[in-house]
């Protein structure tokens, strides 16, 4: 018995999960793992430093999975932002059937995607924005609640009520993204009308993740209460894990009235966030981590993670069947 939704029959994956673009962690290794598990792994196209780079991860996780796979592409306001334009046209080139789309005005870089017959899933975090994208002519939102893990917006509204507003609201199929990380909630995701999920931090703490392993337990050994918003004051809010530089950032974002980006620009660096998966410094910068790692309790494989929460949602779904009496007197 296995699950059958638009998501598997769509883009022609076995169970309907999704491992979300992360920046320095959707590399071929874990992508391509993810993949041959049957889910859907997803290489993070800004992590590569150039579009050339992008080519070189896409060949090199097409060499390590026959499945399907797809590449996250993500568009945020930047001093010197990259050239969108030529990753998309890497991907377009080297035959990538999937992208994951996020951030804003994705318009022009969705076009000239879906001029080339490929699938975008778009990541949305408001009911307005998903019907924006709807429009647009995208094949699957993906859904972000307030559990989500770093850029979740400004609306604060939780997957159960973002989940059913969706479900009311759109004609296409969404994904559930934001609080995901074993077989319940996939089931409950399914319940409240999505065709699968999104997992980041779930995926973070596995064997094939290429982050270091003292960030992995930091995961495992996490509560849900483990994480901090920053940046809310210039509306970029990211959800972090509350290390000591966070707990710095948001002191001085919240307690200095006069406070600028500037001011903690040097505290929630990109760089110094990229150390912190290569050298296992917690506290070394600031890192991208949902609520959910209060859930996860291993470092599985990703074979293992993928079969488990199959079996898991199948039971609890089976348990849920057992619930629902009959009355014979109707």
């Amino acid at each position: 018995m296995s699950f059958v939704t638009a998501l598997t029959e769509g883009l022609g994956i076995e169970i309907p999960v999704i491992q979300a673009g992360m920046q320095w962690v959707g590399y071929a290794e874990l992508s391509s793992a993810v993949s041959n598990a049957g889910g859907l792994g997803i290489l993070t196209g800004l992590t590569q430093p150039t579009p050339e780079d992008l080519r070189k991860e896409i060949r090199k996780c097409r060499s390590m999975t026959s499945k399907p796979f797809g590449v996250n592409l993500t568009l945020l306001p930047a001093i010197n932002p990259p050239d969108y334009e030529a990753y998309a046209r890497v991907i377009i080139e080297e035959n990538v059937k999937i992208v994951e789309t996020a951030g804003h005005s994705p318009g022009a870089i969705i076009k000239l995607l879906t001029s080339a017959n490929i699938k975008i899933l778009h990541k949305c975090t408001t009911i307005r924005h998903a019907l924006s994208a709807e429009k647009l002519g995208v094949d699957f939102i993906s859904i972000d609640g307030f559990e989500a893990a770093g850029h979740i917006g400004d609306t604060d509204i939780p997957n159960m009520v973002l989940l059913r507003r969706a479900a009311q609201s759109l004609s296409i199929p969404f994904i559930a993204s934001g609080g995901f990380a074993d077989g319940q909630g996939l089931a409950a995701a399914l319940g409240l009308g999505a065709c699968g999920i999104n997992m980041g931090t779930r995926f973070m703490s596995t064997v094939e993740s290429p982050i270091h392993l003292n960030i992995k337990r930091a995961i495992v050994e996490g509560s849900e209460g483990d994480t901090e918003l920053l940046l809310r004051k210039w509306r970029n809010t990211s959800r972090l894990f509350k290390n000591a530089v966070a707990v710095e950032a948001k002191k001085i974002e919240t307690e200095q009235a006069d406070s600028e980006f500037k001011d903690v620009a040097h505290l929630v660096s990109g760089q110094r966030g990229k150390m912190v998966f290569i050298n296992g410094d917690v506290n070394a910068g600031v890192w991208t981590v949902g609520p959910v790692l209060g859930v996860i309790q291993d470092i599985p494989t990703c074979q293992a993670l993928l079969k488990r929460i199959e079996r898991e949602a199948l039971d609890t779904i089976t348990k849920l069947n057992d619930l629902v009496k009959v009355n014979s007197k109707l």
